[in-house]
């Protein structure tokens, strides 16, 4: 592909081979189809590159590069955004699936909504069978018009999964690469609401697969997620745990100094940290948040929503 596309897709993976098929038909039988799709294999050792450099040959917006050695899931992540040419960015796991349509509803939101720099849909999660075990709503104010307002409601709330929403480029790009402290997706997701609002398509288009060897199950501690994310993280004496920590919250301070904000709405996202903060010390989790509880309609079934389910078989091997 040679145009300039109008969505950049970056699936970091390693080891992905059981269900990186699956995705990769879910992404590439998008409705829209306007997107190159780059994918970073982080020196996998199963058969991810067989089944990567399959879909490249079969499908021209399937770009493949393999890092030498394991850099690390976080510059795993921000080598796809740095090689990213569409004025949007959108990551994907190689184990999630999605609704054909999920592509078209964000990047139309985002066209028709200047002032919105994110755009996703409600998620559900899968097992490893892609039986839904759950289908929460969002209940998040990420679409509030007062910026300190979604940042409160991204610190204290439980809502989607917006890392992975489809993104403003050049707003991504501004709050700077995935950091690989404790939770580095969270200060991330506050800054971006800092920037602008976020709309969310009222339906299930979304689906988060959890399954035994994804990276938060399989690294069970807060310092093997971290050299998981990063494996110069692996030192005690260097990056000690009140370290990690510590970048944690900075990463929230860090994202309200740099945002765009007055000085009466830099002061009000201070203190939303600071009660924010208080509730942590106590060990209570604040409100408002997701309904985690809810569960979607009946009928609701991957398989009548997304592209290709039944292809699996497509790569011999996945």
């Amino acid at each position: 592909m040679t145009a300039r596309p109008k969505l950049s897709i970056g699936l970091p993976v390693y080891n992905g081979g059981r269900f990186l098929a699956g995705s990769l038909d879910a992404l590439l039988g998008q409705s829209f189809e306007n997107f190159e799709l780059i994918i970073s294999d982080n020196a996998s050792t199963d058969d991810t590159s067989e089944i990567c450099r399959h879909y490249e040959r079969q499908d021209e917006r399937v770009a493949y590069h393999r890092q030498l050695h394991n850099i690390g899931s976080s510059p795993n992540h921000n080598y796809v955004v740095d090689a990213a040419r569409g004025e949007l960015f959108k990551w994907a796991s190689y184990d999630d699936l999605y609704a054909r349509e999920l592509l078209a509803h964000c990047v139309d939101a985002l066209g028709e909504r200047p002032e919105c720099v994110a755009a996703h849909s409600w998620t559900a999660n899968i097992d490893s069978s892609d039986a839904i075990l759950a289908a929460p709503t969002y209940t998040l104010t990420t679409d509030s018009e007062h910026p300190p307002d979604r940042f409160r409601s991204v610190l204290f709330g439980r809502g989607g999964d917006d890392i992975y929403a489809v993104i403003r480029t050049n707003v991504l790009r501004r709050i700077g690469p995935q950091d690989s402290y404790h939770h580095a997706e969270h200060p991330m997701v506050a800054a971006l609401s800092l920037y602008g609002r976020f709309h969310m398509v009222p339906d299930w288009l979304y689906f988060r697969r959890d399954h035994p060897e994804q990276a938060e199950r399989a690294c069970s501690t807060m310092r093997s997620r971290c050299v998981n994310m990063d494996p110069r993280r692996a030192s005690r004496w260097r990056h000690p745990a009140v370290r990690l920590y510590g970048e944690y919250i900075w990463g929230y301070v860090t994202a309200i100094c740099r945002a765009p904000l007055s000085s009466a709405e830099r002061r009000e996202s201070y203190r939303h940290l600071g009660e924010w903060l208080a509730t942590r010390t106590v060990g209570h989790r604040g409100a408002p948040g997701g309904d985690l509880a809810t569960d979607g309609p009946a009928e609701l079934t991957v398989e009548s929503v997304v592209a290709r389910c039944d292809r699996r078989v497509a790569y011999p091997h996945a």
